[in-house]
């Protein structure tokens, strides 16, 4: 058994994988990772491996500890990708994109795929059918800019991400509301736009928190996975294993 660990910088989400078929999925705060990946080790004793993609260096004394357990597996660390890497600064690519576009290989080979996560931030990143990943883009998340526009100005609140009922919002709050999450919505149609008019039969995965609202409120054809970027760490960690 594999341990996946998507860790965020506010939440981390977890996966325990038998073989590809996922057999527990957990998301919680990131303050408490030690304690609650201690609890899946007991809980799941068959498990080996843990591989994790990580925004920062949070939680290198933790993962030592764990490591006097099982084996763990920093991506950064895993030197065979499934994919040719054409990303003109390879060493900046965050390893929660590498995830995602690793995913894309093993799901949809073959096809071109756009993977659309948002999540803190929003990021696009497209692959070949060639399997090459040429890049894609970043932008701030919903929550990101609903906390700009409270930070940035003088008078305006910060609110909660509900969803809005007319993009002609009728009082401050829901005028706010309705240029984040109807600007998000057009944003992320519209991009999709762009790369189905340069790739033809494009293939659109959406992932990440924001999912649920985002799948509803999008025009563009598109298949919904919560647990992409854990797939592919798990798919990443069975490549170097077999290797």
């Amino acid at each position: 058994m594999t341990l996946a660990i998507d860790a965020g910088n506010t939440f981390v989400k977890i996966a325990v994988f038998q073989s590809d078929d996922i057999i527990d999925v957990q998301k919680f705060r990131a303050g408490n990772f030690f304690q609650k990946i201690s609890a899946v080790l007991e809980k799941h004793d068959e498990i080996t491996d843990i591989v994790i993609a990580s925004v920062n260096n949070t939680f290198e004394k933790e993962l030592y500890k764990l490591g006097k357990k099982v084996s763990v597996h920093k991506l950064g660390d895993l030197p065979r990708l499934p994919f040719e890497n054409r990303y003109a600064t390879p060493a900046t690519l965050g390893a929660d994109r590498v995830a995602l576009v690793s995913a894309a290989c093993k799901v949809y080979p073959g096809k071109n795929v756009l993977v659309v996560d948002s999540g803190t931030c929003i990021t696009y990143d497209f692959l070949t059918t060639e399997g090459a990943y040429l890049g894609g883009a970043i932008s701030p998340g919903i929550q990101m800019r609903f906390k700009a526009l409270h930070t940035f100005t003088a008078r305006l609140p910060l609110i909660d991400a509900v969803e809005f009922e007319d993009f002609i919002g009728d009082s401050t709050t829901a005028s706010i509301r309705s240029g984040v999450l109807n600007g998000v919505v057009n944003e992320i149609d519209g991009i999709i736009g762009q790369y189905k008019r340069r790739f033809k039969h494009l293939t659109v995965i959406l992932t990440g928190g924001d999912l649920d609202f985002l799948s509803k409120q999008l025009k563009s054809s598109i298949f919904a996975n919560s647990n992409f970027l854990l797939e592919g760490l798990n798919y990443i960690l069975e490549l170097n294993k077999n290797q």
